[in-house]
C-alpha cells in the first residue's frame, strides 16, 4: 500500500487549530509516502498516554508514536504547547510548529542529542520556526 500525501488530524479539544504547513512540514521531515496521523488532545489524554507508555504522571506537550517505518502518529496538547511557548522564546504557533519537527524526527527514530537538534534548527530555520 502506497500512502497518500496527506496528513490525518483528529481533534480531541475545541477551539481553532494554528494555521500551520502540516502537509508540507510532513512531506520535507518523513517524506511524501509517510502515513502521519496528528491527534490534538486534551491534557488529561496527553498524562494518561505519557503514563502508559513512558511510565511519567504529567501531561506532556507531544508524544510520538512510530506504527511502522512509513507511518506513525503525533499526540499534542495544544494546552502545554501554549503554556511552555515563553520558555522556549517561542510564539505559540512557532512552538507547535517547532514541535511538530521535533516530534517527526522521533518517528524518523532520531532521539534527543546534537544530531537531532542539527536537522531541528534547519527545520525550523526552513519552517521560521
Amino acid at each position: 500500500m502506497v500512502a497518500s500525501d496527506t496528513v490525518s488530524i483528529t481533534r480531541m479539544t475545541k477551539g481553532k487549530l494554528p494555521s500551520l504547513p502540516f502537509l508540507r512540514i510532513k512531506n520535507d521531515v518523513l517524506g511524501k509516502t509517510y502515513d502521519l496521523s496528528i491527534v490534538f488532545a486534551t491534557p488529561k489524554v496527553s498524562q494518561a498516554l505519557n503514563k502508559q507508555f513512558r511510565d511519567k504522571d504529567y501531561p506532556t506537550n507531544i508524544l510520538s508514536f512510530p506504527l511502522s517505518k512509513t507511518s506513525g502518529e503525533l499526540v499534542i496538547s495544544l494546552a502545554k504547547v501554549r503554556a511552555g511557548a515563553s520558555e522556549f522564546g517561542k510564539s505559540y504557533t512557532q512552538f507547535l510548529g517547532f514541535l511538530l519537527i521535533h516530534g517527526m524526527l522521533h518517528l524518523k527514530g532520531y532521539e534527543h542529542g546534537s544530531t537531532m537538534e542539527k536537522y531541528e534548527a534547519r527545520f525550523a530555520k526552513k519552517f521560521g520556526f
